[in-house]
């Protein structure tokens, strides 16, 4: 499949929700042992206790002073109808973050994969002090390749955790894994190490799931940022951008737009404190989530935020 050629595109265009699986983890080992119980083919081997002190270690957020970022993309032909508009908010969430946290001393890298027998499998753009370089770096990716569904996101997150990361306690460290395909139902044990891999340097995933995505790819992106202590985000049809995506098995949530979404978990990190979405900034919601959380018919209470 040739590349796609890029054309300009608007920023804060596409939409998200995000979801907290360790604030809501006895929800989240119930969504999992379905699956188990349905032996869906390609799970993760991760083990019901590893998950549960993921839980642990990561309730309570520290605040940070600087920020390394990390974009991880899927760049096969697939996601051509994403690909433009991501590129856009990156760059501009890039700049947005500068302007907010001028002192974070902020650093992005680049990690764009495709499959096995494309004519990449990997590419890697290591830190730099220079945004205007990752900007660069973005800019230049394109859409092609791909074939059979799955990718390789377990070789493009193992690429990610040899990056030049900042060790020091006050840095931050995220990283966005945008994909709308799993891992190869054998290389699931490859995946779990590379999750494992993230978590041994101190970064946080943030899988931001796009168009298409099936049940294998939620629940191991899920399970990636449960597992690091990141955040699930997962794009919606609101933007009409891309193909259908995916309603989440999760029972309610905000939609904003994803650089809202994304600056959201950046001033998370940062500051240490969860927030809500502003209501200004709030498309939609969905399960009628109030004060940042949503009572079920169960009875049980989720938070939405």
């Amino acid at each position: 499949m040739p590349p796609i050629t890029t054309v300009p595109t608007e920023a804060s265009t596409l939409t998200a929700g995000t979801w907290d699986d360790n604030r809501n983890f006895e929800r989240f080992e119930k969504y999992r042992k379905k699956l188990k119980d349905q032996q869906l083919h390609g799970m993760l081997p991760s083990t019901d206790e590893e998950h549960a002190d993921a839980q642990k270690a990561f309730a309570q957020p520290a605040p940070r002073e600087k920020l390394d970022v990390a974009l991880v993309i899927d760049t096969t032909g697939s996601m051509g109808d994403e690909i433009q508009y991501l590129q856009t908010e990156f760059l501009a969430l890039s700049a947005a973050i500068e302007d907010k946290y001028p002192n974070a001393e902020q650093r992005w890298s680049l990690v764009a994969y495709r499959d096995m027998g494309d004519d990449y499998l990997t590419r890697v753009f290591d830190f730099s002090d220079n945004v205007m370089e990752f900007r660069a770096k973005l800019s230049q990716q394109s859409a092609g390749g791909g074939g059979d569904f799955p990718e390789a996101p377990d070789a493009a997150l193992a690429e990610m955790a040899k990056l030049s990361w900042r060790k020091e306690d006050n840095v931050a460290r995220l990283a966005f894994l945008v994909a709308d395909a799993p891992h190869h139902d054998h290389k699931a044990k490859d995946m779990l190490a590379a999750i494992r891999g993230a978590r041994e340097v101190g970064v946080h995933l943030y899988p931001v799931a796009s168009s298409g995505i099936d049940e294998l790819t939620e629940v191991s992106l899920r399970s990636a940022a449960q597992l690091t202590g990141g955040r699930y985000l997962f794009l919606t049809d609101d933007s009409g951008v891309g193909g259908e995506h995916k309603e989440p098995t999760i029972p309610c949530y905000f939609v904003t737009k994803l650089d809202k979404a994304i600056l959201r978990m950046v001033n998370i990190e940062i500051s240490g404190v969860y927030t809500e979405p502003s209501k200004d900034d709030v498309i939609r919601a969905s399960g009628d989530p109030q004060d940042r959380s949503c009572k079920l018919q169960s009875g049980e209470v989720v938070e939405a935020f």
